[in-house]
């Protein structure tokens, strides 16, 4: 039986963007499941004593702009640091990946394009137009998806996400917990990497 990791994200997370695709294949080298749970990120804050970016201190808002580029050099990837649309809601976005694991379907093709849409091509993920575009270019029903998106069913498990979240120790976004111990940030995906190819116990406090 393959081992299962609970992938705790939010849509309009730079740091997300920045490790999902290497979970991806850290996921897929190891035939694990990855158990993805939108959270509302404000309740994890609240508890983890986090605070959104505008309200740190200056010289943390200068070294988070420093550390998203740095990250993106390292990884590969785009991203514009200041993008157009943001910060937004990610409540919608959230709901339109809960909807697609609700309905039995593999949502993180359509996540990474999600997340690009913010910090790669300036584009508004509290649009539906957008989300439906993307979608349907991953071969889901839009319609169908967004009307389930908007029912309270998948605010309801956003929230029981955020709660499981907390009760696992997350402290923010991206995490990842593996038999009980909590992995956060893009930058531990090589933990989590090697927690998997050695099989070794969680460590826990």
């Amino acid at each position: 039986m393959s081992a299962a990791v609970d992938y705790y994200v939010t849509s309009v997370s730079p740091f997300t963007y920045l490790g999902h695709q290497s979970l991806r294949a850290v996921a897929q080298k190891h035939g694990v499941t990855l158990n993805v749970k939108p959270v509302n990120l404000v309740r994890v804050w609240e508890v983890s004593g986090a605070v959104p970016p505008v309200k740190r201190p200056p010289v943390r808002q200068r070294l988070r702009l420093v550390e998203l580029q740095r990250i993106a050099d390292y990884r590969g990837m785009p991203i514009n640091p200041r993008p157009k649309h943001w910060p937004v809601d990610a409540a919608l976005a959230d709901h339109t990946i809960i909807a697609l694991v609700e309905a039995g379907h593999d949502p993180l093709s359509y996540m990474e394009r999600v997340f690009a849409a913010v910090w790669a091509n300036e584009e508004d993920v509290t649009d539906e137009e957008v989300l439906s575009k993307y979608l349907e270019a991953e071969g889901f029903d839009a319609k169908r998806i967004l009307a389930a998106a908007h029912e309270p069913k998948a605010a309801e498990i956003r929230e029981r996400n955020a709660q499981e979240a907390i009760e696992a120790d997350v402290v923010g976004v991206p995490a990842f917990v593996l038999n009980g111990e909590a992995f956060w940030g893009q930058d531990r995906v090589e933990y989590l990497d090697h927690a998997l190819a050695t099989g070794r116990p969680p460590i826990t406090v």
